[in-house]
Protein backbone atom coordinates (compact mmCIF):
# COMPACT_ATOMS: atom_id res chain seq x y z
CA UNK A 1 0.00 0.00 0.00
CA UNK A 2 1.09 3.38 -0.57
CA UNK A 3 -0.23 4.96 2.26
CA UNK A 4 -0.76 3.74 5.98
CA UNK A 5 -2.98 5.24 8.92
CA UNK A 6 -1.23 7.40 11.44
CA UNK A 7 -0.83 5.62 14.82
CA UNK A 8 -3.06 6.25 17.46
CA UNK A 9 -0.82 8.90 19.06
CA UNK A 10 -0.88 11.10 15.60
CA UNK A 11 -4.61 11.03 15.15
CA UNK A 12 -5.40 11.91 18.91
CA UNK A 13 -4.57 15.65 17.77
CA UNK A 14 -6.75 15.41 14.59
CA UNK A 15 -10.31 17.04 14.53
CA UNK A 16 -12.94 15.47 12.99
CA UNK A 17 -12.37 17.26 9.53
CA UNK A 18 -9.10 16.44 9.26
CA UNK A 19 -10.10 12.92 11.08
CA UNK A 20 -12.40 12.38 7.84
CA UNK A 21 -9.70 13.59 5.51
CA UNK A 22 -7.16 10.85 6.94
CA UNK A 23 -9.99 8.09 6.31
CA UNK A 24 -10.67 9.07 3.02
CA UNK A 25 -6.77 9.40 1.92
CA UNK A 26 -5.93 5.73 3.95
CA UNK A 27 -4.55 3.35 1.88
CA UNK A 28 -3.40 0.56 5.11
CA UNK A 29 -4.97 -2.68 3.78
CA UNK A 30 -6.34 -3.83 0.14
CA UNK A 31 -9.59 -2.89 0.94
CA UNK A 32 -8.89 0.59 -0.53
CA UNK A 33 -8.34 -0.81 -4.41
CA UNK A 34 -12.11 -2.07 -4.35
CA UNK A 35 -14.03 0.80 -2.70
CA UNK A 36 -16.07 3.03 -4.14
CA UNK A 37 -15.73 5.26 -1.42
CA UNK A 38 -14.38 5.03 2.62
CA UNK A 39 -17.64 5.29 4.97
CA UNK A 40 -16.94 7.36 7.96
CA UNK A 41 -19.88 8.39 10.30
CA UNK A 42 -22.82 10.16 11.12
CA UNK A 43 -24.68 11.69 13.50
CA UNK A 44 -24.52 13.96 16.25
CA UNK A 45 -20.87 14.99 16.97
CA UNK A 46 -21.59 15.13 21.14
CA UNK A 47 -24.30 12.34 20.93
CA UNK A 48 -24.29 10.52 24.53
CA UNK A 49 -25.18 7.49 22.29
CA UNK A 50 -22.58 6.18 20.07
CA UNK A 51 -23.52 3.15 17.53
CA UNK A 52 -20.65 0.96 16.03
CA UNK A 53 -21.28 -1.24 13.64
CA UNK A 54 -19.23 -3.70 11.80
CA UNK A 55 -18.30 -3.16 7.96
CA UNK A 56 -20.11 -1.05 5.03
CA UNK A 57 -22.26 -3.10 2.48
CA UNK A 58 -22.68 -2.46 -1.06
CA UNK A 59 -25.20 0.51 -0.40
CA UNK A 60 -22.91 2.30 2.26
CA UNK A 61 -19.85 2.08 -0.21
CA UNK A 62 -22.28 3.67 -2.78
CA UNK A 63 -24.09 6.45 -0.19
CA UNK A 64 -21.07 7.01 1.86
CA UNK A 65 -22.81 6.84 5.56
CA UNK A 66 -23.01 3.89 7.71
CA UNK A 67 -26.54 1.94 7.97
CA UNK A 68 -28.55 2.49 4.97
CA UNK A 69 -30.87 0.41 3.09
CA UNK A 70 -33.15 -2.16 5.15
CA UNK A 71 -30.58 -2.45 8.25
CA UNK A 72 -30.74 1.38 8.32
CA UNK A 73 -34.14 1.15 8.31
CA UNK A 74 -34.27 -0.80 11.36
CA UNK A 75 -31.42 0.69 13.15
CA UNK A 76 -33.63 4.21 12.38
CA UNK A 77 -36.76 2.24 13.76
CA UNK A 78 -35.14 0.80 16.94
CA UNK A 79 -33.55 4.10 17.62
CA UNK A 80 -37.02 5.93 17.68
CA UNK A 81 -38.62 3.50 19.45
CA UNK A 82 -36.55 5.30 22.35
CA UNK A 83 -36.73 8.79 20.98
CA UNK A 84 -33.18 8.64 19.29
CA UNK A 85 -32.25 9.78 15.71
CA UNK A 86 -28.86 9.82 13.70
CA UNK A 87 -30.08 13.74 12.92
CA UNK A 88 -26.44 15.92 13.28
CA UNK A 89 -28.30 18.98 15.40
CA UNK A 90 -30.62 18.88 18.21
CA UNK A 91 -30.23 17.51 21.85
CA UNK A 92 -27.09 15.40 22.32
CA UNK A 93 -29.47 13.16 24.84
CA UNK A 94 -31.51 12.45 22.09
CA UNK A 95 -29.10 11.56 19.25
CA UNK A 96 -26.56 8.54 18.40
CA UNK A 97 -23.74 8.79 16.05
CA UNK A 98 -23.29 6.04 14.09
CA UNK A 99 -19.54 4.42 12.73
CA UNK A 100 -18.39 0.99 11.83
CA UNK A 101 -15.59 -0.65 12.80
CA UNK A 102 -14.46 -0.66 8.96
CA UNK A 103 -14.67 2.01 7.27
CA UNK A 104 -14.35 0.91 3.77
CA UNK A 105 -16.58 -2.21 2.12
CA UNK A 106 -15.26 -5.81 1.76
CA UNK A 107 -15.65 -7.01 -1.45
CA UNK A 108 -18.72 -9.10 -1.71
CA UNK A 109 -19.51 -8.37 2.03
CA UNK A 110 -16.92 -10.82 2.87
CA UNK A 111 -16.63 -10.90 6.87
CA UNK A 112 -13.67 -8.47 7.91
CA UNK A 113 -10.06 -9.71 8.69
CA UNK A 114 -8.43 -9.53 11.68
CA UNK A 115 -5.76 -6.75 9.61
CA UNK A 116 -8.10 -5.07 8.19
CA UNK A 117 -9.89 -4.53 11.27
CA UNK A 118 -6.54 -3.57 13.31
CA UNK A 119 -5.60 -1.03 10.92
CA UNK A 120 -9.36 0.78 11.32
CA UNK A 121 -9.35 0.71 14.79
CA UNK A 122 -7.44 3.81 15.99
CA UNK A 123 -9.67 5.75 13.63
CA UNK A 124 -12.96 4.55 15.55
CA UNK A 125 -10.86 5.61 18.59
CA UNK A 126 -10.37 8.78 18.05
CA UNK A 127 -14.49 9.17 16.70
CA UNK A 128 -15.25 7.45 20.46
CA UNK A 129 -12.66 10.28 22.09
CA UNK A 130 -14.08 13.27 19.85
CA UNK A 131 -17.87 12.04 19.94
CA UNK A 132 -17.45 11.42 23.89
CA UNK A 133 -20.23 9.06 24.08
CA UNK A 134 -22.17 7.76 27.56
CA UNK A 135 -22.66 4.81 26.46
CA UNK A 136 -21.47 2.94 23.04
CA UNK A 137 -23.88 0.11 21.91
CA UNK A 138 -21.61 -2.76 19.74
CA UNK A 139 -24.11 -3.92 17.11
CA UNK A 140 -22.89 -7.45 15.41
CA UNK A 141 -19.89 -9.91 16.04
CA UNK A 142 -17.40 -8.48 14.49
CA UNK A 143 -17.73 -4.80 16.28
CA UNK A 144 -17.92 -6.80 19.38
CA UNK A 145 -14.49 -8.65 18.60
CA UNK A 146 -12.84 -5.38 17.62
CA UNK A 147 -14.20 -3.77 20.86
CA UNK A 148 -13.85 -6.01 23.52
CA UNK A 149 -11.52 -8.49 21.70
CA UNK A 150 -13.63 -11.38 22.59
CA UNK A 151 -14.07 -14.58 20.55
CA UNK A 152 -17.19 -14.89 22.62
CA UNK A 153 -20.95 -15.65 20.62
CA UNK A 154 -23.48 -12.35 21.25
CA UNK A 155 -25.67 -14.34 23.58
CA UNK A 156 -23.27 -14.82 25.89
CA UNK A 157 -22.12 -10.83 25.81
CA UNK A 158 -25.33 -9.23 26.07
CA UNK A 159 -27.05 -8.47 29.24
CA UNK A 160 -24.20 -6.91 30.74
CA UNK A 161 -22.00 -3.85 30.53
CA UNK A 162 -18.63 -4.20 29.40
CA UNK A 163 -16.31 -0.99 28.95
CA UNK A 164 -14.48 0.05 25.95
CA UNK A 165 -11.19 2.79 26.85
CA UNK A 166 -13.93 4.00 30.17
CA UNK A 167 -17.13 4.16 27.94
CA UNK A 168 -19.73 1.98 29.15
CA UNK A 169 -20.38 -0.86 26.46
CA UNK A 170 -23.45 -2.88 25.80
CA UNK A 171 -23.80 -6.03 23.35
CA UNK A 172 -26.36 -6.72 20.93
CA UNK A 173 -27.17 -8.04 17.16
CA UNK A 174 -26.56 -6.32 13.82
CA UNK A 175 -29.88 -5.01 12.48
CA UNK A 176 -28.82 -7.43 9.56
CA UNK A 177 -29.04 -10.29 11.47
CA UNK A 178 -32.36 -9.03 12.94
CA UNK A 179 -34.07 -9.14 9.76
CA UNK A 180 -32.84 -12.72 9.38
CA UNK A 181 -33.88 -13.73 12.90
CA UNK A 182 -37.01 -11.97 13.44
CA UNK A 183 -37.51 -13.65 16.90
CA UNK A 184 -34.40 -12.04 17.97
CA UNK A 185 -35.63 -8.97 17.79
CA UNK A 186 -37.38 -9.45 21.50
CA UNK A 187 -33.49 -10.11 23.01
CA UNK A 188 -32.42 -7.09 21.13
CA UNK A 189 -35.29 -4.99 22.57
CA UNK A 190 -33.87 -6.00 25.93
CA UNK A 191 -30.03 -4.68 24.75
CA UNK A 192 -31.83 -1.50 23.95
CA UNK A 193 -33.81 -1.12 27.26
CA UNK A 194 -29.98 -1.95 29.30
CA UNK A 195 -28.62 0.58 26.97
CA UNK A 196 -31.27 3.07 27.79
CA UNK A 197 -30.93 2.90 31.44
CA UNK A 198 -26.89 2.86 31.70
CA UNK A 199 -27.14 5.91 28.92
CA UNK A 200 -29.66 7.62 31.25
CA UNK A 201 -28.44 6.75 35.03
CA UNK A 202 -24.92 6.40 34.88
CA UNK A 203 -25.58 2.74 36.27
CA UNK A 204 -23.65 0.23 35.13
CA UNK A 205 -25.51 -3.33 36.41
CA UNK A 206 -23.50 -6.71 35.71
CA UNK A 207 -20.61 -4.38 34.41
CA UNK A 208 -17.30 -6.13 33.59
CA UNK A 209 -13.80 -5.39 32.17
CA UNK A 210 -13.90 -4.90 28.01
CA UNK A 211 -10.92 -7.36 28.07
CA UNK A 212 -12.74 -9.81 29.89
CA UNK A 213 -14.72 -12.29 28.25
CA UNK A 214 -16.82 -14.11 32.22
CA UNK A 215 -18.56 -13.13 34.52
CA UNK A 216 -22.08 -12.67 36.39
CA UNK A 217 -24.81 -11.19 33.76
CA UNK A 218 -26.54 -8.14 35.29
CA UNK A 219 -30.08 -7.65 35.35
CA UNK A 220 -31.83 -4.14 33.66
CA UNK A 221 -35.96 -3.95 33.52
CA UNK A 222 -35.59 -1.44 30.66
CA UNK A 223 -37.68 1.82 29.65
CA UNK A 224 -40.97 1.71 28.76
CA UNK A 225 -41.62 2.12 25.14
CA UNK A 226 -42.83 -0.18 22.16
CA UNK A 227 -40.77 -3.09 21.19
CA UNK A 228 -38.26 -2.79 18.21
CA UNK A 229 -40.18 -2.71 15.44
Amino acid sequence: MSSAPAGSGALSRLGWDELRAAVADCRACGLCESRTQTVFGVGHLRAHWMIVGEAPGAQEDAQGEPFVGAAGQLLDAMLRALALTREADGDPARRAYIANTLKCRPPGNRNPQADELAQCEPFLLRQIELVQPRLILAMGRFAVQALLRSNEPIGRLRGRVHRYQGVPLVVTYHPAYLLRNLPDKAKAWEDLCLAADVAESGAAPGEESARAATGAPGASSGPDAQPVP
